[in-house]
C-alpha cells in the first residue's frame, strides 16, 4: 500500500523539566496559544476548564505538572525535612489533581501510578526527600513517550482490526474504508499521533482511508473545532457533520466502520465517551456497521463491573442556553447537560488497546481477564474464612481482611468535603460555593454500616461506607469490606432486571469501600418505620411480588446458559456475609450463645424449651444446608423491611450488601417473615394506642402477604414461559407443554415449602438472636412485648417445622394467614 506519512504532527503539549506548556484548545482552530502551567494548581484549572481534553492528555499533563511542581517549588525535594513530609505532600497534591475530572480514568491512573513510585522510592534503602522526588519527576516524564509509542501500537492493531471487520461485512470501496469519528481523539488529546484519530492515521498512512467523517460534538464543539482542524492540518480526505446526522449518513451507506475514544472503560466493556457516543452505537448497530473503541489500557477500569456505575460529569447549562455569551433559550426553561455518556459492550464490535484487542465472550468483553494477563491488574484476594468456635460471641480478629490502602472512615464532616472534591457527585447536592451550607447527617439504623444523607440546593445525595467491622458490635467483629463491591454490583444486576424498584448507584470508591447513590428523598420512608407508625401501603405487595419475580428470574439457570450462570456464581461469592448469615440465624439461635437476646425472664422458659427442640433443629439444619448449597439464583440477602423505601405509591429496594447466589425461598422468605413480625407487633401497639387501633393495618399485612406471593408466582411463571426455553435448566427442547407445566407445578410446590420453612427461622432469629427489629423493640411494656413475642416465637417454631405441609401454594397461603389469626 502508498504511504501517506504525516509531517509536523500537533503538540497538545510541551514539556522540557521545569517547564509545562498546554495549547489552548478552547481557542482553536482560530488562534493557537500556549499557557504556561506553573504549579499544580494551575494544571486543576486547565484541566477542569478544559485547556487541555482528552482522558490521555489529562493523565499527562496532570504527571507533569507534579513534576513542574515538585521540581520548581520544592527544588526537586530540597524543601522537604523528611522523607514522610515529601510522600504525605506528593500524595495530598494527586488527591488534589484527580479531582478536576472525575469521569477520565486516566488521570486518576497517572495519580496512582506516581504513588506506587512514591512508595517505591520512599522504601529504598537510604532515601532521601530529594531522592524520592526525583523518583517521581521521572515517573512523570516517562508518561509522554510511553504515551506517543502506545498511541502509534493502537493505531496499526485499529486499523488492521477496522479492515477486517469492514471486510467482512461487505463494507468498503475498493478496500478503503470510509470512517466516522466522535470527538477529538487525536494529538490534541494525547500526547501524540491520537487513539481513534490515530487509527483513522494509520490507515491513511496505509493508503487504506477512503474518507474520514467527524462530528461536530459537544461541549464545545471539540469534533468541529479540533478534529476538523486535525484533520485538515494532516491533509485527510475529511468532512464535517453535526451530530444529529450521523444516522443519516449511515443510511446512505456512506459509513463503513465507526471508531471513537473513551474516557473509562468498565470491566464488561461498557464504555463511557464524549455524548452522543450512545447515540452511534445503536444507529451503527441497526445499519450493521462495525462499531469500535480506541483505548489505551490506562483507560481501562476493571474495578467497576459496568456502566451504570460511571459517574458522568454535567455541564453547566450556559454551554446550552447561551451563545458567545449571549442567551438563546427561553428564560425558565430546565437543562440536562452532560458531558459523556455510555455505549453497551454488546453494540461495540471491538476495543482497541496499545497492547491489542480486548477478547469479547457472550456479549461483555474480559476486560479484567485481558488486564491480569498483562499483569495490569489482579483480581482482589477472597476473604479468609473465619475459623472459630461457634458458641463465640464474634470471630476472630485474625480472619479480617486487609483494610484498603487509603481507606479512612468517614464523619459527617468528610464526607461532606469527599462529596465536595468529586463533581460528579457534587453538582448532584449542590454548586461549588454551597458546600458549607449542605445538610448532612448520619441515619444507618441498620447493624453494619454508615450512611450518610447530603442535601443542598441541587438535590440530595446518599453516600454508604463498609467499616471493617460489624457496626453494632465494634472492632472485635472484623468484616470484609468487599461487601461494599458486592453491594454496587448486585444493585447494577438488580437495576438491570427491575430498574422501576432499584435506586441508581453514582459512584462506587473500592479504595474507600464506598458507595453514592440516588436519595430516596421524603415522602420515602423505610417501610419498617412506616409499619411501626402503624400505616399501609396499597402498592407495596404488587412491587415486592415483581421485584421478586423479575430479580430472581432473570438470574436463574432458567434463564441463563450455564456459563454465565457460573460466572456469576462465582463473581457473587459473598463467603464472609453468607458466614455470619450462617452464624446468626441458621446456628446461635437454637444454642447457648453470648449474641443471643431475648425480653427476659418472660421469655426465658419458651427460649429454653426451643432450643431443646430436636425437630427445630433438624429443620433449621436443613435449612442451612438448603443455604449453602442451592446456588438458584442472585439473592437480595437480607430483604426485611429495613431494606425497603416507601411512598403510597412507590417501592425502593436497597441494602443488598448480603447479595449471594442461593435458594429463592431465602429471599420470598425474609421479606414475608418480617411482614409476619410486624402483625404479631401490631397486637402490642394496640395496648397503648387503643383496642382495635391496628385492625386495618393487620388486615392489610395478612392480605400483602398473600398478594405478595401471588404477585410474585405468577410473574414467575409468566417470565419463565416466555423466556425460560433459552436457559439451560428447562430448556424448550427437552422441556414443554404438559411435561413444562409438571416441572413448574414441581418447582413452585417445592419453592413454597421452603419459603415457609425461612420464614419461621426468621421469625425465631429476631426475637432469639442478636439482631431484633424495632416492630417489637418499640413496644415499651415488656410484658406486653413478651406475649406478642410468644406468640410469633411459636407461630415461628410451626412454620419452620411443618412448613406448607403439602398444600397447594396459594391454599397454603390462606391457611397461613388464617393460623396467624389463631396463633395469638
Amino acid at each position: 500500500m502508498e504511504s501517506n506519512a504525516i509531517a509536523n504532527p500537533l503538540q497538545a503539549i510541551k514539556y522540557t523539566r521545569g517547564n509545562l506548556q498546554l495549547l489552548d484548545q478552547r481557542l482553536l482552530p482560530f488562534q493557537t496559544v500556549y499557557l504556561e502551567v506553573p504549579d499544580v494548581k494551575a494544571a486543576w484549572t486547565q484541566i477542569r476548564d478544559m485547556v487541555v481534553r482528552g482522558a490521555p492528555a489529562i493523565g499527562c499533563t496532570g504527571a507533569l505538572a507534579m513534576a513542574v511542581e515538585l521540581n520548581n517549588h520544592k527544588d526537586a525535594g530540597k524543601a522537604f525535612s523528611s522523607v514522610q513530609e515529601a510522600v504525605d505532600f506528593i500524595n495530598t497534591t494527586l488527591d488534589y489533581l484527580v479531582t478536576s475530572r472525575p469521569t477520565a480514568v486516566n488521570l486518576a491512573d497517572a495519580a496512582a501510578k506516581l504513588k506506587a513510585a512514591t512508595s517505591a522510592a520512599a522504601a529504598a534503602p537510604a532515601a532521601t526527600p530529594t531522592s524520592v522526588c526525583g523518583a517521581v519527576i521521572a515517573a512523570a516524564e516517562a508518561f509522554l513517550e510511553e504515551d506517543i509509542a502506545a498511541n502509534k501500537a493502537m493505531g496499526a492493531t485499529g486499523a488492521a482490526a477496522l479492515l477486517s471487520a469492514a471486510r467482512a461485512a461487505g463494507r468498503g470501496v475498493g478496500g478503503r474504508l470510509r470512517v466516522l469519528t466522535h470527538c477529538n481523539t487525536g494529538s490534541l488529546a494525547t500526547a501524540g499521533f491520537g487513539t481513534a484519530l490515530g487509527v483513522i492515521r494509520a490507515l491513511h498512512e496505509q493508503g487504506a482511508l477512503e474518507h474520514a467523517f467527524c462530528t461536530e460534538t459537544r461541549p464545545y464543539n471539540q469534533g468541529a473545532r479540533l478534529t476538523a482542524f486535525e484533520l485538515a492540518h494532516d491533509g485527510l480526505p475529511a468532512t464535517l457533520i453535526c451530530d444529529s446526522a450521523a444516522a443519516a449518513l449511515m443510511a446512505a451507506g456512506q459509513v463503513d466502520a465507526v471508531v471513537v475514544g473513551a474516557d473509562r472503560v468498565v470491566a464488561n466493556g461498557d464504555t463511557a465517551n464524549k455524548i452522543g457516543t450512545k447515540s452511534l452505537s445503536i444507529s451503527a448497530s441497526h445499519f450493521g456497521i462495525p462499531f469500535f473503541i480506541a483505548a489505551p489500557t490506562t483507560t481501562l477500569d476493571p474495578e467497576l463491573p459496568s456502566g451504570e456505575h460511571i459517574v458522568i460529569e454535567q455541564r453547566p447549562q450556559e454551554e446550552v442556553t447561551h451563545f458567545r455569551g449571549v442567551r438563546v433559550a427561553a428564560e425558565g426553561v430546565n437543562v440536562w447537560n452532560p458531558s459523556f455518556d455510555v455505549a453497551q459492550a454488546p453494540l461495540i464490535a471491538g476495543i482497541i488497546t496499545e497492547k491489542g484487542m480486548i477478547p469479547k465472550k457472550e456479549g461483555a468483553f474480559q476486560v479484567r481477564d485481558f488486564m491480569s494477563q498483562l499483569g495490569l491488574w489482579q483480581p482482589p484476594a477472597p476473604a479468609p474464612a473465619p475459623a472459630q468456635d461457634p458458641t463465640s460471641s464474634t470471630p476472630s480478629s485474625s480472619t479480617a481482611a486487609a483494610t484498603p490502602a487509603g481507606f479512612r472512615a468517614l464523619d459527617c464532616e468528610s464526607v461532606r468535603h469527599f462529596v465536595a472534591a468529586r463533581p460528579g457527585l457534587q453538582q448532584r447536592v449542590g454548586p461549588a460555593d454551597s458546600v458549607e451550607s449542605w445538610s448532612v447527617r448520619e441515619v444507618g439504623d441498620g447493624n453494619i454500616n454508615f450512611v450518610f444523607i447530603l442535601e443542598g440546593p441541587a438535590g440530595g445525595l446518599c453516600v454508604k461506607q463498609a467499616l471493617p467491622y460489624v457496626r453494632c458490635v465494634g472492632e472485635d467483629w472484623p468484616l470484609t469490606q468487599d461487601r461494599m463491591r458486592i453491594e454496587s454490583e448486585a444493585l447494577a444486576e438488580e437495576a438491570a432486571c427491575c430498574p422501576e424498584h432499584v435506586p441508581a448507584v453514582h459512584l462506587y470508591d473500592p479504595a474507600m469501600a464506598l458507595m453514592a447513590m440516588r436519595y430516596l428523598a421524603p415522602p420515602y420512608i423505610i417501610l419498617r418505620r412506616g409499619l411501626v407508625a402503624g400505616r399501609t401501603y396499597p402498592q407495596l405487595a404488587p412491587h415486592m411480588g415483581s421485584f421478586l419475580a423479575k430479580t430472581l428470574f432473570h438470574t436463574s439457570l432458567i434463564r441463563l446458559d450455564s456459563s454465565t450462570f457460573r460466572s456469576k456464581v462465582a463473581r457473587f461469592s459473598n463467603d464472609a456475609m453468607c458466614r455470619l448469615t450462617e452464624q446468626v440465624i441458621f446456628t446461635e439461635p437454637l444454642m447457648a450463645a453470648k449474641n443471643n437476646r431475648w425480653t427476659s425472664p418472660q421469655l426465658d422458659a419458651d427460649v429454653a424449651a426451643l432450643q431443646s427442640d430436636p425437630a427445630a433443629r433438624a429443620a433449621l439444619s436443613g435449612l442451612k444446608g438448603l443455604f449453602c448449597g442451592r446456588p438458584q439464583a442472585l439473592l437480595h440477602g437480607d430483604l426485611h423491611t429495613g431494606s425497603i423505601m416507601v411512598t403510597e405509591s412507590e417501592t425502593a429496594v436497597i441494602d443488598p450488601e448480603f447479595a449471594f447466589y442461593g435458594p429463592m425461598a431465602f429471599d420470598v422468605g425474609k421479606i414475608l417473615a418480617n411482614l409476619l413480625l410486624a402483625y404479631f407487633a401490631a397486637e402490642g401497639h394496640e395496648a397503648t394506642e387503643g383496642a382495635g387501633a391496628r385492625q386495618e393495618q393487620k388486615a392489610w399485612l395478612l392480605s400483602c402477604i398473600r398478594d405478595t406471593w401471588e404477585g410474585f408466582s405468577s410473574l414467575f411463571l409468566q417470565l419463565w414461559g416466555q423466556l425460560g426455553g433459552a436457559g439451560d435448566l428447562y430448556p424448550a427442547a427437552l422441556v414443554a407443554g404438559e411435561a413444562l407445566e409438571a416441572c413448574q407445578r414441581e418447582f413452585m410446590g417445592q419453592l413454597w415449602h421452603e419459603t415457609v420453612q425461612f420464614m419461621g427461622a426468621f421469625i425465631i432469629r429476631r426475637i432469639v438472636g442478636i439482631a431484633h427489629v424495632a416492630d417489637l423493640e418499640s413496644i415499651a411494656d415488656p410484658d406486653t412485648r413478651a406475649a406478642c413475642e410468644r406468640r410469633a416465637l411459636r407461630f415461628g417454631r410451626r412454620l419452620l417445622v411443618e412448613g406448607s405441609r403439602g398444600s397447594a401454594p396459594l391454599a397454603a397461603v390462606a391457611d397461613l394467614t388464617r393460623e396467624a389469626e389463631v396463633a395469638k
